[in-house]
């Protein structure tokens, strides 16, 4: 009898858009030396909204969300998606995640990757479209 396995998580790269950019407050203290490669990217069909000291990617048709594709270390791969679930404030299947960590298609030069994107909650999601700050440009790092 065999005993029932949780399927592997798929070792993608990750898209950030905010304070895990480089230069930005969190890309040293996550990041730095746990990378292969971090280019610049783009997420279409998303929006930004100016956050509490950080943003929120919105998923809304015809947006641009620019940012970087981080590819991590093999060796450094789980440890670096539990941290950052734990920075995103991110438990699947918790309605008070501030995010959700979902693949989506991502631009790179002239291409596409799959990669993992920490979007808005629902929740959060609803209360930015009706009341938050849309970041026009899309880039948090163009922000005043």
């Amino acid at each position: 009898m065999s005993t029932p396995t949780t399927p592997p998580r798929p070792h993608l790269p990750f898209f950030v858009y905010g304070t895990l950019r480089p230069g930005e407050v969190n890309h040293d203290i996550f990041l730095r030396g746990r990378t292969l490669r971090e280019e610049p990217a783009r997420l279409t069909g998303a929006v930004l909204y100016d956050g509490p000291g950080y943003p929120y990617a919105v998923e809304e048709p015809g947006g641009t969300v620019t940012g970087d594709l981080v590819t991590a270390r093999p060796e450094a791969y789980e440890r670096l998606l539990a941290e950052l679930d734990r920075l995103e404030e991110y438990t699947p299947g918790d309605p008070r995640s501030l995010y959700e960590r979902v693949i989506r298609e991502v631009t790179v030069g002239d291409g596409s990757t799959r990669a993992w994107v920490y979007l808005a909650a629902p929740r959060i999601a609803a209360r930015l479209r009706t009341r938050g700050t849309l970041m026009k440009t899309g880039d948090w790092l163009s922000r005043p």
